[in-house]
C-alpha cells in the first residue's frame, strides 16, 4: 500500500490587492481586497514505502507549498492527503513520530549551543529514552561522519557540518517518511557527496521513504530514480528519469576524431552532422540506432577516437520546463 497518497491536491492563497498612491494606501487600510492565486492545482501522485522520488520545478511553481500540506503545516483548500496512514493537517502527534520535514534554508539547531544540546531537547520531545539516544546520535555521526562536531557551538561548524547536523537532529526519531526541500543547498561539491551518499545509506538501512526537492541535478541523478515535475502548481510528469531523458533527449552526441579530413558528403551517411572541424566530427545519432550506426563508423572510417555523450540532464529538463508540458 502506498505510504503517500495525495489525490487532487489544490492550494488557493488570497493576495491583497493594493493601488499605488496615497489614495490606495487608505484604500488598502480601510477596506482591504484580495484576488485568488493558485499555488497548487489538482496534483495527484503516490509513493510506494522506500521510494527516494525527486520533486522538481522552477522557483515558484508549488513544490514547498506542496511540502508544507504533506507535513500538515498548511491546510490544503482542495483534495485528498495521507501520509503513513495519517492526514497530515490534523498533526496527530504518532504522525509527526513518523515524519521529518528538512529545509535546506531553514535551521532547528540554537545558533550558540552545541549541537548536542538541540540533540537532547529532540530526544526529550519524542520520548527517547537515554540510552536509545546515545545508541542512535553515535551511529547517526558515524554515517555522517561528524565525530567530535557536536559538542561544538553550531555558529563554529562549517555549512556542510552543519547541515549534516541537521540531517542527524531530524532523524533522530527515526522517521519512516523524509521530506527533504534543498538538503543540498549552498553546500559545496564535496559536501553535497557526503549528504547524497548519507542519504542513500539511510534509505537502504530502514526502508526509509524520501521525496526530495533540489535545484542541483546530480542530487536527482544519484539518488533518484523516479521524479515528479511540477510547473505552475500542476504536476505534469510522473515517471522514470531515464524515461524523460528518452523522450525529451532522442539523440545522443558520438564525437569522433579521425586519422584525416574527410567531406561532408563522405560523413553524411553516418549520421546527422552536428560540427565539422577539420579531423573532429560531431554526429547527432538517435538512440535507437547508436549500436549499430558507432559499429559503422569505426569498420568503415579510420578512427583515432570515439566518444559518445548524454546532453545534461539540467538541459533536458529545462526544456521540459519552458514547454511546460509532457506530450
Amino acid at each position: 500500500m502506498p505510504i503517500v497518497i495525495v489525490e487532487n491536491l489544490s492550494k488557493v492563497y488570497p493576495v491583497a490587492v493594493k493601488e499605488p498612491g496615497l489614495k490606495g494606501t487608505l484604500r488598502h487600510l480601510l477596506h482591504r481586497t484580495y484576488r485568488p492565486v493558485q499555488a497548487v492545482q489538482d496534483v495527484s501522485f503516490q509513493i510506494e514505502p522506500g521510494e527516494i522520488v525527486g520533486f522538481l520545478g522552477p522557483n515558484g511553481a508549488g513544490k514547498t507549498t506542496t511540502l508544507k500540506m504533506l507535513t500538515g503545516l498548511i491546510h490544503p483548500s482542495a483534495g485528498r492527503v495521507r501520509v503513513a496512514g495519517h492526514v497530515p493537517f490534523r498533526r496527530d502527534v504518532k504522525f509527526l513520530h513518523k515524519i521529518t520535514l528538512v529545509m535546506g534554508q531553514k535551521q532547528q539547531l540554537l545558533w550558540d549551543l552545541p549541537a548536542l544540546d538541540s540533540l537532547k531537547i529532540n530526544a526529550a520531545v519524542y520520548g527517547i529514552a537515554d540510552k536509545e539516544f546515545d545508541w542512535r546520535v553515535s551511529e547517526l555521526v558515524e554515517m555522517l561522519s561528524l565525530k567530535e562536531k557536536l559538542t561544538q557551538p553550531v555558529r563554529k561548524l562549517s555549512l556542510g557540518e552543519r547541515m549534516k547536523a541537521e540531517l542527524l537532529a531530524a532523524l533522530l526519531h527515526r522517521p519512516q517518511v523524509l521530506f527533504l526541500d534543498e538538503p543540498t543547498l549552498g553546500l559545496d561539491v564535496n559536501a553535497q557527496v557526503s549528504v547524497r551518499d548519507f542519504l542513500k545509506e539511510y534509505n537502504q538501512r530502514y526502508d526509509a521513504t524520501v521525496l526530495l526537492t533540489s535545484h542541483y541535478m546530480a542530487d536527482i541523478t544519484a539518488l533518484c530514480q523516479r521524479v515528479l515535475l511540477i510547473h505552475e502548481g500542476q504536476l505534469i510528469y510522473d515517471g522514470n528519469l531515464d524515461g524523460l531523458i528518452e523522450q525529451f533527449a532522442p539523440y545522443r552526441e558520438v564525437k569522433v576524431e579521425l586519422a584525416q579530413p574527410r567531406t561532408e558528403a563522405e560523413l553524411r551517411p553516418f549520421g546527422e552532422l552536428k560540427a565539422v572541424d577539420g579531423t573532429i566530427v560531431r554526429f547527432l545519432v538517435r538512440r535507437g540506432t547508436l549500436t549499430q550506426t558507432v559499429a559503422r563508423i569505426l569498420a568503415q572510417l579510420d578512427v583515432v577516437d570515439l566518444t559518445v555523450t548524454e546532453p545534461p540532464v539540467e538541459e533536458v529538463i529545462g526544456q521540459v520546463f519552458r514547454a511546460g508540458v509532457v506530450a
